[in-house]
């Protein structure tokens, strides 16, 4: 029988329909899609591999492993949130309690607001490692502007170190804590969510809603 002389390599996986992204964020669509419904323990990167539509090895030309793909997921939920912190920060104009009302707002939408709810990765016991110690980093920088903006609220001003370190958590803790409510109702219209959500927090810092 004749040949070509060529190897014959495994067969390029069938792609999804074509979305115009790059092959990068593909991989990152991929893995927060198998991510959030068989799970991150239940997911190699070969499955990320080819629900993308590429080889394996492919996959190791843009990311490192699994790892790699999570951290990058992860910091996706939280950047976003500190850039417009730091531009509330910086807002001498409108009242503290507007601006900590839109972060509060505009956080729940990222978070909820994806065709994947992200937010159910922070439950992950691998979180925890190392690896992932500069999503801990961002997300602690958000939650001390959280707290910079309660404290700039009238009342907020009035609270001792303790109890507005407290207040943070809460408010903090309900901003986080959609990513339950959403995976519950996923159906629940994301702006209405929102800015009830952030209502409620400025309740917690004792003030009206935005």
């Amino acid at each position: 029988m004749g040949t070509t002389g060529r190897r014959v390599g495994r067969p390029r996986a069938d792609r999804r329909p074509d979305s115009g992204l790059s092959a990068r964020d593909e991989l990152l669509c991929a893995a927060a899609e198998l991510f959030t419904t068989l799970g991150y323990a239940a997911t190699t990167t070969r499955a990320v591999a080819e629900r993308a539509g590429m080889r394996q090895a492919t996959m190791y030309h843009y990311f490192g492993g699994k790892e790699d793909l999570l951290a990058e997921l992860l910091e996706s939920t939280v950047a976003p949130s500190l850039a417009l912190a730091r531009e509330l920060l910086a807002d001498e104009e409108r009242p503290a309690e507007t601006l900590l009302w839109e972060l509060c707002r505009s956080d729940v939408e990222l978070l909820c607001g994806g065709p994947r709810n992200l937010g159910v990765l922070y439950l992950l016991p691998e979180v925890g490692a190392e690896r992932f110690a500069g999503f801990r980093t961002v997300r602690a920088e958000l939650k001390d502007a959280y707290g910079t903006l309660l404290a700039a609220t009238g009342p907020g001003a009035e609270l001792d170190k303790a109890e507005l370190a407290l207040r943070t958590d809460l408010v903090f803790g309900l901003i986080e804590g959609v990513i339950l409510v959403h995976r519950s109702d996923p159906d629940r219209p994301v702006e209405a969510f929102a800015g009830a959500t952030a209502d409620a927090a400025l309740r917690i810092v004792g003030v009206g809603g935005g």
